[in-house]
């Protein structure tokens, strides 16, 4: 039995959970007066870093007293640059329940050897019992995690008169979920996330805490130059002024502000949150009436409302081996990409078999209403051929 295909495809393929797809509207013709082939270390090079720095503030409500810099190597050396100069003095607790928790547990254990550190863990699909945190120790985790579809509910759980800090992956949250400021100390994240920006950039958020913990404490490991914020005890204030660690592209610098300024035009944070929201409820409401397929993350509580992370639940593919089932999802993906109806939606590779869907605020809704179909049609055509 020939199945027969949906008439309609999204206007816009690209659902990938990072590069993200660039925000409606948007094309190369702005980028035409980009400061190229200029230093980023002149006053208008400067000028225009530290108005995406400030721009970044704004949307994000940043409060007063909070410093923010763009650094190398996107969210993941932001991350890096987090982990490798702010711990050391304190116990630390590491919360993982997807890839990227593991990344930086990884870091904390074999790398840094931290002896008085602990990794909680929870399965994919699932959050770490947010209540066994210890305040006192330095806490690490993903404010949403991009490989499982689950994110933190909210800050209530960290405690106000914490000890110490907290370091809060933010990379798949930042300009789509509201970020409690009052309880995060450093927190990274990149361009290429929420607002479709380019990759290779990233940003970090130090609260006065946090800033106090560079100014204090010397790690007892060397510091590469690209996570040097301090210099003789001193914390470098020019690089939260625009003066980059390293030579940013100023062609990304000015997509990035392009971002900013689209995210800033129609309405800011409260838009954007707006936006992700109702395109997940759209893939949501699928999911509810569709008894082949399941969201990995079973508590609705603590859904992504960026990286939705499905999982098949008919019994007759469910029921298969993992590498079976791995190869199922892979045949699904690859004739979505193959008739153009999505892009880039496979599981992550140490995630398991699924599909992952962006809804992001640049995400137009009309192109996941179309995308649902098409989930069918290949979810059906690949059974077909088992």
């Amino acid at each position: 039995m020939v199945l027969q295909a949906p008439l309609l495809r999204p206007a816009n393929p690209r659902f990938s959970s990072g590069p993200c797809p660039k925000h409606p509207g948007w094309s190369l013709h702005p980028l035409k007066d980009a400061y190229l082939g200029r230093s980023h270390r002149s006053e208008a090079g400067r000028a225009r870093l530290k108005e995406a720095i400030d721009l970044t503030a704004e949307i994000l409500g940043v409060p007063a007293g909070y410093r923010v810099a763009i650094v190398p190597g996107s969210d993941t050396g932001a991350m890096e640059l987090a982990l490798w100069s702010l711990l050391g003095p304190r116990s630390v607790d590491m919360l993982a329940w997807e890839a990227f928790g593991e990344v930086w547990a990884a870091d904390i254990v074999a790398h840094l050897k931290l002896q008085n550190s602990r990794v909680l863990r929870a399965p994919y699909g699932e959050i770490t019992d947010l209540s066994s945190v210890d305040f006192d120790h330095d806490v690490i985790f993903a404010w949403n995690g991009t490989t499982s579809g689950v994110r933190v509910p909210d800050g209530d759980w960290i405690a106000a008169n914490r000890k110490g800090l907290t370091i809060c992956d933010a990379t798949s949250a930042a300009f789509a979920q509201k970020l409690d400021w009052a309880k995060l100390d450093a927190v990274p994240f990149s361009w290429q996330k929420a607002l479709g920006g380019e990759a290779a950039h990233g940003m970090i958020v130090l609260s006065p805490r946090a800033v106090e913990r560079l100014s204090s404490h010397v790690p007892p490991w060397p510091l590469p130059k690209l996570f040097r914020l301090v210099a003789n005890g001193v914390l470098n204030d020019e690089i939260f002024d625009g003066w980059t660690i390293n030579t940013p592209s100023m062609l990304c610098v000015e997509d990035y502000l392009l971002a900013l300024n689209w995210a800033k035009k129609i309405g800011g944070l409260a838009a954007l949150i707006a936006l992700a929201d109702a395109n997940t409820k759209i893939l949501s409401d699928w999911v509810a009436r569709t008894p082949w397929i399941d969201c990995v993350a079973r508590d609705a509580a603590v859904r992504s409302n960026t990286s939705v992370c499905l999982k098949i639940a008919d019994p007759a593919v469910a029921a298969r081996p993992r590498d079976e089932q791995a190869r199922f999802m892979k045949a699904m993906v690859d004739l979505l990409e193959q008739e153009q109806a999505a892009f880039d939606i496979g599981a992550h590779r140490d995630a398991p078999p699924g599909l992952r869907v962006w809804c992001g605020p640049t995400v137009e809704p009309g192109n996941l209403e179309a995308l649902t179909p098409w989930l069918t049609f290949a979810f059906e055509t690949v059974k077909a051929a088992l």
